[in-house]
């Protein structure tokens, strides 16, 4: 990782060239470019959307992205798109982990979808999907055309060999794929495993403070996007795309990685999850989770987010006369929660990295009876200081519809719910 350079910034106007004089000075497409490249916009919202949501880079490329043979659907594999499949059910879901696959299975043929509502038609909604790979993509590139990909990697060194440049990112780290972008992941360690959050709707932004102020939680100067590097190889390549939900493949005479210059601010970037600025309470109550919120997709009702990616990470819990665990709740709000490392300190037990549980909308959750007992009897004069931990939830406002293969995997824990029953009745109206 330390041969590869970024460019520092949350959605700035970067601009990256592998041969000097590649980009153009003071136009975007010139009669004939530097070096015989085509000039290729790629645009990630509406022409007319205001300067600050607008998602475009200008690409300076060996071939243009138009020149591959038409587009044949084929089997999807472990991807779905249809979420009113079967019933959405109100119970609490919790998976173990994946297994690692034992057949060559690379990142496309190993993702799986567990649950999303919505989808690409109204541009709208989210879909989550886990992945379990043992090796790189081989002659294929993949692009999402539905929606942007929030990776979060749970084992495993992974190397993204994008349009734009190459990123490599490993367990703590998330990388975000804008919608089209063309990638190939590559796996320099071996198996990998992790999380993708699919997001349908607008672009995933960063979080306005508040009455935080000025610096804190994920500060824009962390996030990296990588510089121009680009592939001149003439060989048979596949292209593979979702599209409106199902996969196509296209077939290729060369490397469509082949991006020698680009500017903009449409382009895939990277966060390491430890640089994030941990707020919490030191008074009383345990504060709401949005207090970790690291990036989120706007909806068309102000003050309510599409997606929210939450996180929970080492943290010194202080509140006095306060129940420390994420407190009893039910939320209007879906939770999918995903545990990277460690443990996970509102539910010590059954829940290992790389398990995954769905509470969907009004569904009761919360500690399980041990950490409640262990935690309504801790010793509050000092604090406790939480150590080697990653934890996340993808939360939306809409309910997560588990798919048909989620429900049927053999890792559901079909006795999730045995975890609070064992809670006693501690009521004495006699006593306060």
């Amino acid at each position: 990782m330390a041969d590869l350079h970024y460019q520092s910034g949350f959605g700035n106007e970067f601009a990256t060239e592998v041969l000097p004089g590649a980009l153009p000075v003071g136009r975007n497409s010139p009669q004939r470019c530097a070096y015989g490249l085509y000039a290729e916009q790629l645009s990630g919202s509406a022409f007319t959307a205001p300067r600050a949501d607008n998602r475009r880079s200008w690409l300076y490329r060996i071939r243009p992205s138009s020149m591959h043979r038409p587009f044949v659907q084929v089997d999807a594999g472990g991807l779905v798109s249809d979420f009113d499949a079967v019933a959405a059910t109100p119970n609490q879901l919790r998976w173990n982990p994946v297994p690692l696959p034992e057949q060559p299975t690379d990142f496309v043929q190993g993702l799986l979808t567990m649950a999303g509502h919505g989808g690409p038609q109204g541009q709208s909604g989210a879909a989550v999907h886990l992945y379990a790979a043992n090796r790189s993509m081989q002659g294929r590139v993949f692009y999402n055309a539905d929606g942007e990909m929030l990776i979060v990697p749970q084992q495993g060194r992974h190397r993204f060999v994008t349009e734009l440049g190459i990123i490599e990112a490993e367990p703590h780290e998330i990388v975000v794929i804008p919608r089209g972008v063309r990638f190939r992941l590559e796996l320099p360690d071996g198996p990998v495993r992790g999380y993708v959050c699919e997001n349908f709707g607008a672009h995933f932004r960063l979080p306005d403070r508040g009455p935080i102020g000025s610096n804190g939680l994920a500060n824009a100067r962390d996030f990296l996007t990588p510089v121009a590097a680009y592939e001149d190889v003439d060989a048979p390549t596949e292209l593979l795309a979702r599209f409106q939900g199902r996969l196509w493949s296209a077939q290729m005479d060369h490397s469509p990685l082949d991006v020698v210059a680009w500017h903009g601010n449409y382009a895939p970037y990277k966060y390491d999850l430890r640089r994030f600025n941990t707020i919490g309470s030191i008074s009383y109550d345990h504060p709401d989770p949005s207090i970790f919120l690291v990036l989120h997709s706007a909806s068309d009702t102000p003050g309510v987010s599409a997606i929210d990616f939450v996180i929970f990470p080492p943290r010194i819990l202080a509140m006095q006369d306060t129940f420390r665990p994420p407190w009893f709740h039910r939320n209007i709000a879906s939770e999918f929660m995903g545990l990277v490392h460690g443990k996970y300190d509102a539910k010590a037990d059954g829940f290992a990295p790389g398990a995954s549980s769905l509470h969907n909308s009004m569904t009761g959750h919360g500690p399980d009876a041990a950490t409640f007992e262990n935690a309504s009897n801790a010793d509050l004069s000092k604090p406790d200081i939480i150590t080697d931990t990653m934890a996340f939830m993808f939360e939306t406002r809409c309910v997560l519809r588990p798919t048909a293969q989620a429900l049927q995997l053999p890792q559901l824990q079909h006795d999730y719910y045995r975890c609070w029953q064992d809670l006693k009745k501690n009521f004495t109206p006699e006593t306060p």
